[in-house]
């Protein structure tokens, strides 16, 4: 449908004038907890997809003292996790960074241990910098080294720490607690012992199940995420550009690699996704939009993106955000090294309820003018 379609003044739209009468009319209907259709039928069902969520981008050379001086100001054990979070002015109302996706940066000092706990909502995490973090997740230990991708299934015991002979560390979280909320599913639970007992060998997750084209002999996983908590950045980084060097890049998204549950194949998580995507040097590619909100954090090298007209200028571990049916495509600033961008988003519960679509800029060559 093209955008002088859009118009509310024809058939089949609302478009019903106020009288007194049918103001005493909805007043009557309210007293009864009740409304009549037309009089809200045009906000609830827009033409096309129309996100309160705002473009932003959080720099980290901005955030990065501010989270720090965090450390001097509350304890883990008081703050229960000590994150500064992402507030997208579009959604303040429900803390997300975008869409129904809350995220933050998380920083923990060494000999540092976060209590244990659960919930319903599902949560990852991105390691930033430093060194010495590790999550337990149902006593299963994994080390966390920077651009590994974490994952703290809802439902899950989980704790994060960081051993002392370590450096500071600061990740990013991100989770899908207002979704969950939204839901009204939400629960959360400490751990009686405030703590997760490890009880399986270190990293064994991701050295059972994070064998390129290889399933362990009488391996069975029935739950509904992946049993790969841990995926490491450098076997990641090594298939991206495997893949790149045998295949021509997306025009929209350069090289782009799901991260996946490899017993399905499918999403790691039911309601939260993530991928990962190369642009080759001097790489640019051409706009288009999709139903879903994504959150993008600079892995490596920098560049810029255009969303929805609106030139943003990243580097390495910046972070920016996409709303759903937002126009944005991105470039690589550097002639001679490759960017590659972390993404998270909502696209397992878009996909599933059958909500997914995309469409193309066909204007400017594919390009959006700024």
């Amino acid at each position: 449908m093209t955008r002088e379609n859009h118009r509310e003044d024809v058939a089949g739209r609302a478009n019903v004038e106020d009288t007194p009468e049918l103001l005493a009319y909805y007043d009557e209907l309210n007293g009864h907890h009740t409304g009549a259709l037309w009089t809200v039928a045009n906000k609830i069902e827009p033409w096309e997809p129309k996100s309160t969520s705002v473009p932003v981008l959080w720099r980290y050379a901005d955030l990065r003292e501010k989270v720090l001086r965090s450390v001097g100001l509350v304890t883990p054990e008081k703050a229960g996790r000590r994150v500064i979070y992402f507030n997208n002015p579009g959604r303040t109302d429900v803390s997300a960074a975008v869409g129904w996706i809350y995220a933050g940066l998380q920083v923990m000092h060494p000999g540092e241990k976060a209590t244990a706990h659960r919930h319903s909502a599902s949560a990852i995490r991105f390691i930033m910098e430093g060194s010495g973090a590790y999550t337990v997740v149902d006593g299963h230990k994994m080390t966390l080294g920077q651009n590994d991708f974490v994952l703290t299934p809802n439902g899950t015991w989980h704790e994060h720490a960081v051993e002392e002979t370590g450096t500071p560390c600061i990740w990013q979280d991100g989770l899908d607690i207002p979704f969950v909320n939204a839901m009204e599913a939400n629960f959360f639970e400490v751990h009686p012992d405030l703590s997760e007992p490890v009880a399986y060998p270190v990293d064994d997750m991701t050295k059972t199940w994070g064998n390129a084209g290889l399933t362990p002999g009488g391996g069975a996983w029935d739950k509904g995420y992946s049993p790969m908590f841990k995926y490491e950045w450098d076997r990641t980084y090594e298939a991206l550009n495997a893949y790149a060097s045998v295949s021509d890049p997306s025009p929209f998204d350069g090289t782009l690699m799901e991260y996946v549950n490899p017993t399905t194949n499918g999403p790691v998580m039911k309601t939260l996704g993530a991928s990962m995507q190369r642009l080759a040097p001097s790489e640019r590619t051409k706009a288009h939009r999709h139903t879903g909100s994504y959150l993008y954090q600079v892995a490596k090298g920098s560049g810029s993106s255009v969303i929805n007209g609106q030139r943003f200028d990243w580097t390495e571990r910046d972070i920016f955000c996409v709303p759903s049916w937002a126009w944005h495509e991105h470039a690589n600033a550097s002639a001679s090294d490759d960017a590659v961008l972390f993404c998270l988003n909502d696209l397992p519960v878009i996909r599933a309820l059958g909500l997914y679509r995309e469409e193309a800029l066909g204007e400017n060559g594919g390009h959006q003018p700024t």
